[in-house]
């Protein structure tokens, strides 16, 4: 076996590799769409829609604290370092 046919050989196998790889994840995708649907025609996803709101908020709020707290270091910095 040559160097040109392993290198034929690998070709192929990288090739095939990644279609089986491809191939799945097309499926999953499929899949998951699929129980997206379901779900949102069952109304299980009411509640995922409520608390996603109320993240939104808490996300606000912590957002806030943290740019209130990096202040704070800054000016206790700059009164310590003058």
């Amino acid at each position: 076996m040559n160097i040109f046919q392993m290198l034929e050989q690998s070709g192929a196998l990288t090739v095939l590799g990644m279609g089986v790889v491809f191939g799945f994840l097309v499926i999953m995708v499929i899949c998951v769409s699929i129980m997206g649907k379901i779900f949102h025609a069952l109304g299980i996803d009411k509640n995922v829609e409520a608390s996603a709101e109320g993240a939104e908020a808490s996300g606000a709020a912590k957002s806030t604290a943290v740019a209130a707290a990096i202040v704070a270091a800054v000016n206790e910095y700059h009164k310590d370092n003058g």
